[in-house]
C-alpha cells in the first residue's frame, strides 16, 4: 500500500551480521512474497539513495550513473 501511495519506501537490513541477511536476500524475499519486479526493486534502490546521508551531487551521480544504468541493463 505504501508503494502504491508513492511513499519513499526503502529496503534495508536490520543488523545483518546477527540476522544473516543482505539487501539481496531482503529484495528476494520481497519478490517472493509480493511479486515485485525489477522496476519495483529499482524504485526501492533509487529511494534508498535519495534518503542516504551523502551530498546531493553524489547521490544524483550514483542514481544516474550506477543505479539506473544497472537496472536498465536488467530491464532491456
Amino acid at each position: 500500500m505504501l508503494t502504491e501511495l508513492r511513499f519513499r519506501v526503502t529496503v534495508n537490513t536490520d543488523n545483518r551480521l546477527m540476522s544473516d541477511v543482505s539487501v539481496t536476500s531482503e529484495m528476494a524475499a520481497l519478490v517472493d512474497t509480493f511479486g515485485y519486479g525489477w522496476a519495483d526493486l529499482q524504485w526501492f534502490a533509487v529511494n534508498a539513495m535519495k534518503s542516504s546521508f551523502i551530498g546531493f551531487d553524489e547521490r544524483l551521480a550514483l542514481i544516474n550513473d550506477v543505479i539506473k544504468p544497472g537496472y536498465a541493463a536488467l530491464l532491456a
